[in-house]
């Protein structure tokens, strides 16, 4: 029969190597503190430390602190931080390159590479980047051939000084996919505004992301970059779905004619079957734009179109089912493609209900309700053939300008991001 002393010790053995297992698994939490103050236990000062150090799978937590680092993640790790933490680097430089141009790029979190990452509970503030030209491109958080969840964080301040308002830069969240690459990437629940360009950004064949539940606010009316709250884009894939997208408005779009550009809510630009669904999106030019096929809007309430339209649909095999479209100062839906179908959708103060542009043919609209609108529907050869045989009524005149102006025809007023 064994001693007590000799079991207690092969327990102990027992413990020990388990202990060590599981740090060699990574299941050991990593800690951070800037200072050691909140976490005096804490193993590393800076959380790339951290990062380098940690195994695959591994969670570091980040203590409450402000942290001056630009963070590359190339392993799958999840990144949790206590509420107080503040990540905001200084003198930001390049440390990425875009895959579709491969134009060089500042971002504050690069995840490339690496699948299963997860970035919650940050504060990420770009108000120190130091970029002093329109190139390196400064992005908030980006996502280059990899996968994972950017949940709960505050992702603000990415924009360039006031003379440096007019490069196409400052994304506050991006996926990006390399040829024949993967990114699938869901972004939930985030607090985005002060960028430059993009709130929300998924470009590229390859480039998935689930994006729903956050909050995009863009800067309002600016003759900077032209914005856009949420673009899905160049071949990406994705749903958007219970955001609150506002305040994108290009300041020199003052009529329908005098357009060149405009900002929107949702873009969608040469990307196919993107769902659309159960979005609060308010005071955009363009609330919803789609040059891509078979994409689903459904259920969303748009407001406060402002100079032009609250859904433009310039592709083909599209559905607008059960939306809400308040005040559009041009068309509450405007069409320039085959086959689309607007159903059960309701439409208020908006010049025109329903806008059907040249070219477009086999769409159908039925079960939608008009309020206090100027015309319900109006197609373009209607209009051209009331003004051609001297029709002077003003609701002719009024909607004969605009069907024959080109604010709906051409996808080079709208303004990406790559």
């Amino acid at each position: 029969m064994k001693s007590l002393k000799s079991i207690l010790f092969a327990g102990l053995l027992v413990m020990i190597s388990t202990g060590v297992a599981r740090a060699q698994s990574g299941s050991a939490v990593l800690l951070v503190d800037d200072d050691r103050t909140q976490c005096p236990t804490a193993e590393f000062s800076t959380i790339q430390a951290a990062i380098d150090a940690a195994s695959p799978g591994q969670q570091i937590r980040v203590c409450a602190g402000t942290y001056n680092e630009q963070l590359s993640i190339q392993k799958t790790v999840l990144l949790a931080a206590d509420d107080g933490v503040i990540l905001i680097p200084s003198g930001m430089t390049a440390n990425a390159n875009g895959t579709g141009g491969g134009d060089p790029i500042a971002t504050a979190i690069l995840v490339k590479n690496a699948t299963g990452v997860h970035i919650t509970g940050f504060r990420v503030d770009g108000s120190a980047n130091g970029v002093a030209a329109c190139a390196p491109r400064l992005i908030g958080v980006l996502f280059e051939d990899a996968s994972g969840f950017v949940a709960h964080n505050a992702i603000r301040h990415f924009r360039l000084n006031s003379s440096l308002a007019g490069c196409q830069s400052g994304n506050a969240i991006e996926i990006q996919t390399d040829t024949g690459g993967s990114s699938q990437v869901t972004i939930n629940d985030n607090s985005v505004d002060d960028y430059q360009k993009n709130g929300i950004t998924a470009n590229e064949a390859g480039s998935s992301a689930k994006i729903e539940g956050n909050t995009v606010t863009g800067i309002g009316s600016t003759s900077g970059a032209a914005q856009n709250g949420v673009q899905i884009g160049f071949g990406a894939a994705g749903t958007i779905t219970g955001n609150t997208i506002s305040n994108h408005l290009w300041a020199p779009c003052v009529s329908a004619t005098q357009c060149d550009t405009n900002a929107t809510g949702i873009l969608i630009f040469e990307s196919s079957g993107v769902v659309i669904g159960s979005n609060s999106v308010g005071n955009n030019n363009i609330g919803v734009f789609s040059n891509g096929d078979n994409t689903h809007i459904e259920s969303n309430h748009i407001s406060n179109s402002v100079v032009l339209d609250g859904v433009v649909l310039q592709s083909n095999g599209d559905v607008a089912l059960s939306n809400s479209i308040v005040q559009s100062d041009e068309a509450a839906i405007a069409l320039q493609g085959e086959n689309n179908h607007i159903i059960s959708n309701e439409f208020l103060a908006a010049d025109i209900g329903i806008l059907i542009g040249p070219g477009s043919t086999g769409s159908t609209h039925y079960n939608n309700q008009f309020f206090a609108l100027l015309q319900n529907v109006v197609t373009a050869s209607a209009d051209a053939a009331a003004k051609q045989t001297g029709s002077t009524t003003a609701a002719a005149a009024v909607n004969s300008a605009r069907v024959i102006t080109p604010s709906v025809s051409s996808s080079k007023r709208v303004s990406p991001s790559r």
